[in-house]
């Protein structure tokens, strides 16, 4: 375990403000870690964030003696939360990052050198770089003023420009005696960073800078308050007349004040000018605020700056917003006018179905519908078809229809209400439901009405890259449009997940502003409420005889290869486990049949499952599951029973694909069980016994602990009560030690009951 130095003060503090960036906070806190330079602590500061933040930085506490945290009882804003860490900080240097922000390698060593060549200056400002959702990096416009200043030591008086840089106080490190010493705290509101960084520029005795790139500055599709559009906004005014405060008190200070002025009324402008900040109603009275604080603050002889800038600097001393408007709205150019033209065009009126739909989009949203769908309208399937049963039975005025495709009809079951994909009847629903579940994305022409609720069920766990993180990956990235899919993801209202990995991983890659519900998967509450009798009926029905032990044997798809390709020898495995052994195999449901297991099923080798109805019937027949990276992985461990990872493939899925954390490392909570990379590995592994071994047994156990965290067997009844009834999520998630699995199939094999009749196939609705 790391630790700063014993009791000794590290030269470097790393205080970060943390609130609601569960998807961000471990990128932050690693990129700190990982410095090759090591003498440092993090003060990380929870803000009472109601996410899972706070777990977090006690995890890694836990792991690492240089991460403090403090938490909060009670929401008190980033600037009380700096202020909080500044006080609790021992290092030489205190350097503020922002907790969805990453430090760049080789920054804090930098930053040592630099204030050691320095003299150990009152601020060293310091350079960074702006990341984008799409990998895209943009250098900071201070590059070239930083390298230019060298080793040099001075004042903001001596160095006005400096004052222009970006007004941030992640762009710089302070001295901690000095900035505790002159008591500097922030002011309550956004835009208090600006202010901030004036006083302590103005106040520092000995300034320097640093042109390597320390910080990387994350732009965020979605979530930063800074682009959440309102009122709040409104608090610019304030910051900046507390600045001008200060420079009144402060005569010694007037040879900077009309560059300060200049840059104040740049703020105003750039801040209405932004959709994401001012919305248009409130527009006219920003202006005017704007117009008010240019008047009472413009220095004597002050002069305008050239081009549209001081024009619109002009328009601002004049105070009429219908002016500043239509000279705004007439910079617009014929083109940009003309494009969007178009895009209206194309999206409203391509075809009669179009036609069709625009109709529905204009009658009023049915309150008691909701259409469901899964994989791409394939069926009642997964996430969706148990939330539908269970709110058939505790919403039954809701009413449920079915979105599939036309091949999917004939395997829908008698009773449930469905549309063909593209009918008259689907514009219809579609335009008209109130809820809207689906465990994939709805097509890009589906309108989102701002009266609907799209419940994201999503179908899996992620081991494998996801969303934008996919960029990386050639393989998995082919053929898509990132841009598109956030576009489809933008609709999403809630996002349901079964374990806190998969919300901080969803929340970074699609960048959108759904809210997280931890409810637990509902497809999986089957894995609790199943009897022993319906394990064995199961059992029956798949032809397994009394006292085989059945392996289920789900591998998923390669992005990097066509088709199905066998990884296993099939044959020889069987053969070489015997007839005490039943293997049941399940392609990727990308693939269509394979006629080489077909093959082997005809020859009584193995059983092909791949196109039975419901996997969760599959898992809770098989007494152990062997897969390499899917998700099944995650479900099937609800039940505790043996998983056996096969992975012949490793570095080259790892490098094409991309996954999040190594399932062969053997770390508990990574590694479910026992692992093999070679067919001999995995025959062995059986042979063994290893497969169900107590060393598989612990891993399993950690394995649960982490991934098998908010399924408890009552995932669907909390999520009908929160997205029908507007109920509080009940009944709350049950301790893991107090839940209850289904029989494994090895503690019934003597049972006997009469077999159920067909149409009852699937547990899925019980």
């Amino acid at each position: 375990m790391p630790v700063a130095n014993g009791n000794a003060a590290p030269k470097i503090s790393v205080v970060v403000p943390v609130y609601k960036v569960q998807g961000y906070l471990r990128a932050c806190l690693d990129s700190i870690l990982s410095q090759s330079f090591e003498d440092f602590e993090i003060v990380a500061i929870d803000d009472h964030s109601p996410d899972a933040c706070g777990r977090i930085l006690d995890e890694y506490a836990a792991l690492d003696e240089r991460v403090i945290p403090v938490h909060f009882e009670e929401n008190r804003g980033i600037g009380k939360a700096r202020d909080a860490g500044a006080l609790k900080a021992r290092g030489e240097y205190i350097l503020f990052l922002d907790s969805d922000d990453t430090l760049a390698e080789g920054a804090l060593q930098a930053i040592a050198d630099r204030l050691e060549v320095t003299g150990k200056p009152d601020i060293l400002l310091l350079n960074h770089v702006r990341t984008y959702w799409n990998n895209r990096v943009q250098a900071s416009a201070a590059g070239e003023l930083l390298a230019g200043a060298g080793t040099d030591v001075f004042t903001a008086l001596e160095r006005p420009e400096f004052l222009t840089m970006f007004a941030v106080v992640w762009n710089r490190a302070y001295r901690r005696e000095w900035y505790v010493g002159n008591n500097f705290v922030f002011t309550d509101g956004i835009y208090e960073d600006a202010l901030m960084v004036y006083k302590t520029m103005l106040t520092a005795e000995r300034i320097a800078a640093l042109d390597h790139v320390c910080v990387e500055y994350r732009q965020r599709r979605q979530g930063n308050s800074m682009r959440t559009p309102g009122r709040k906004h409104f608090g610019i005014f304030e910051q900046y007349a507390r600045l001008f405060e200060f420079l009144d008190e402060r005569p010694h200070l007037e040879p900077v004040r009309a560059l300060l002025f200049e840059r104040m009324a740049s703020h105003f402008l750039f801040t209405l000018a932004r959709a994401d900040r001012i919305v248009p109603k409130d527009r006219a009275e920003f202006f005017k605020l704007a117009a008010a604080q240019y008047k009472r603050y413009k220095p004597k002889g002050f002069v305008l700056p050239e081009g549209s800038q001081g024009t619109r600097f002009q328009l601002l001393e004049r105070g009429s917003y219908t002016a500043y408007a239509a000279v705004m709205a007439a910079g617009k150019t014929r083109r940009q006018v003309i494009q969007r033209a178009a895009k209206v065009k194309t999206k409203l009126g391509k075809t009669a179905y179009n036609r069709l739909y625009q109709l529905h989009l204009r009658r009023p949203v049915d309150e008691n519908l909701a259409v469901y769908a899964a994989y791409w309208n394939r069926g009642v399937a997964c996430n969706p078809a148990a939330i539908y049963h269970k709110a058939k039975e505790l919403a039954p005025n809701v009413h449920g229809v079915w979105v599939v495709r036309r091949d999917a009809v004939d395997s829908m079951p008698e009773g449930v209400d469905y549309v063909v994909a593209n009918s008259p009847r689907y514009w219809e629903v579609m335009a008209r439901a109130k809820y809207l579940v689906n465990n994939v994305n709805f097509p890009n022409n589906i309108v989102k009405r701002p009266e609907q609720v799209f419940l994201q069920t999503h179908h899996g766990t992620p081991l494998k890259q996801m969303g934008i993180d996919q960029q990386k990956y050639p393989a998995a990235a082919k053929n898509m449009s990132f841009a598109k899919m956030l576009e489809r993801a933008d609709k999403w209202d809630l996002s349901l997940t079964s374990n806190q990995h998969s919300s901080e991983i969803w929340e970074r890659v699609y960048p959108c502003a759904f809210e997280a519900v931890e409810y637990g998967y509902p497809r999986n509450d089957v894995y609790f409420r199943a009897t022993g009798d319906d394990v064995l009926r199961i059992r029956r029905e798949l032809g397994i005889e009394p006292g085989q032990t059945a392996i289920l044997y789900c591998p998923t798809v390669r992005d990097y290869q066509k088709g199905y390709v066998p990884r296993i020898d099939l044959e020889r495995f069987c053969r070489e486990l015997g007839p005490d052994f039943v293997v049941l195999v399940r392609t990727h449901y990308f693939y269509g049949g394979d006629p080489r297991l077909e093959a082997l099923q005809e020859r009584g080798l193995i059983k092909d499952v791949s196109k039975y109805p419901v996997v969760e019937d599959l898992c809770l027949a098989a007494d152990a599951l062997i897969t390499d990276y899917s998700s099944i992985m995650f479900d099937y461990a609800c039940l505790d029973r043996p998983i056996v990872t096969y992975a012949d493939d490793w570095e080259v899925y790892s490098r094409a694909r991309g996954v999040y954390f190594d399932i062969l490392s053997g770390k508990p909570g990574e590694t479910p069980g026992a692992t093999a990379t070679t067919e001999d590995e995995l025959i062995e592994v059986f042979r063994s016994g290893a497969w169900n071994s107590g060393k598989a047994a612990e891993l399993r156990a950690a394995f649960r602990e982490r991934f098998v965290q908010f399924d408890d067997g009552n995932a669907a009844e909390r999520v009908v009560r929160r997205l029908f009834l507007g109920e509080e999520p009940t009944p709350a998630v049950l301790p893991l030690d107090e839940r209850t699995p289904a029989p494994a199939p090895a503690a019934l094999a003597q049972a006997r009951i009469p077999a159920q009749p067909s149409g009852e196939r699937g547990l899925i609705g019980a």
